[in-house]
């Protein structure tokens, strides 16, 4: 049997006690496969309500076998002895149960589960009750002063009233162990018997399938008699312009319109000078780098994603071309220059903006036109709102 299976059946037995049903708790202890000494305990306590002394003993003995330090379990088998009239047994677990408290006033159970404090005045109270029983009356008397010493002011009438009694050697009242107080499972463990969804239950929030109450990881989606699609082009490779390349070496710009890249950085040229310079773009910006510091580079949706960059040149880099007034491609359009009149620009907004160049009073389609044209998608894609 498992530590969790142990651990519900020991929380119904309790549970049982608490309802006063106190056989169907009996029942349920005697059912766990390999009892602890807390739960013999209980047993034993069952027992011993019941008047079943002989089997209350046998339990507690295998109490004490599990854990030969529960004080508690001493005094209760020495309570099972006296009321079986074996008082130099139940001295001797008396006895026992006094050493175990190792000179302590008490031993509060509560940590263990147990909601009782077992006193020693009150151990030795007992002890002094049998002792009285075996004709020791001096003995008796030495035992009840010893207890004057661990006594506290709500247990003082106790030891007193023994006191007096044994004085006119008169036996007395033993003090017993509470009836229906056992020993409960570790709360916090108890709570972690109860299953717990940390997930959740999905809730379909968009669906392509009208009234789809699919509850999964995922919405239901239309089968396609055809087979399946084509895998579309990323959008965005179509919104780049120019060209892609590596940079294979590190350039340090020398002018403002020139653009720092370092080796493995993706550029787009957009213009190839005879200069051997080039207008790129990186990371939205544009200017000019030396083309013989770059590699043309082949993106497509077919390539292999786990195909890397091909291995940088150690070599040095080329020397720094040289450049000509008007071979050198322009990096950018000045800011005042404008369309021809006879033009305006059309802002379009996308998934990502752009503008498209489109003569004054033209139609619909001519429009529609260059727009399609310049996603690369058939005109009748294209709806304009």
């Amino acid at each position: 049997m498992s530590f969790l299976d142990t651990l519900r059946q020991w929380d119904e037995a309790t549970t049982c006690v608490d309802r006063q049903d106190l056989s169907e708790a009996l029942k349920i202890f005697l059912s766990i496969q390999e009892p602890n000494s807390k739960i013999y305990f209980n047993i034993g306590c069952l027992h011993l309500l019941n008047q079943d002394l002989d089997t209350a003993e046998k339990a507690f003995d295998c109490s004490i076998g599990k854990d030969e330090h529960l004080a508690v379990a001493f005094f209760q088998r020495g309570i099972t002895f006296y009321r079986t009239e074996r008082y130099e047994e139940s001295l001797a677990d008396f006895q026992h149960a006094y050493k175990a408290l190792r000179g302590n006033q008490l031993i509060d159970y509560k940590a263990l589960g147990l909601r009782y404090k077992l006193y020693a005045c009150e151990v030795l109270h007992n002890v002094a009750l049998v002792e009285a029983h075996l004709g020791n009356w001096e003995k008796a008397q030495k035992n009840l002063v010893k207890a004057l010493d661990y006594k506290t002011d709500i247990k003082l009438n106790i030891i007193d009233r023994a006191l007096q009694s044994t004085l006119k050697q008169k036996l007395f009242k033993p003090v017993e162990f509470p009836s229906k107080v056992l020993f409960k499972p570790n709360k916090h463990y108890v709570a972690e018997l109860e299953k717990k969804d940390y997930l959740g239950k999905a809730k379909v929030v968009a669906s392509v399938v009208p009234q789809d109450q699919f509850s999964g990881f995922a919405p239901l989606q239309p089968q396609v008699e055809s087979g399946p699609a084509r895998p579309k082009e990323p959008e965005v490779l179509r919104a780049l312009e120019g060209e892609p390349h590596t940079v294979l070496f590190q350039f340090v710009p020398e002018t403002s319109d020139e653009l720092a890249v370092v080796p493995g950085n993706i550029v787009f040229v957009l213009k190839k000078g005879d200069d051997n310079w080039a207008s790129v773009i990186f990371n939205e910006r544009r200017g000019l780098v030396p083309y013989n510091y770059l590699e043309r580079l082949e993106i497509s949706v077919s390539s292999k994603q786990n195909d890397g960059l091909s291995e940088l040149p150690n070599r040095e880099p080329p020397t720094r071309p040289k450049r000509k007034q008007g071979l050198t491609p322009s990096n950018a359009q000045p800011k005042d220059k404008q369309p021809p009149d006879n033009s305006c620009i059309v802002k379009v907004r996308f998934t990502f903006n752009f503008a498209v160049l489109v003569p004054i009073g033209s139609s619909y389609a001519v429009l529609v036109g260059k727009i399609s044209k310049k996603l690369k998608v058939s005109p009748a894609a294209v709806t304009l709102r």
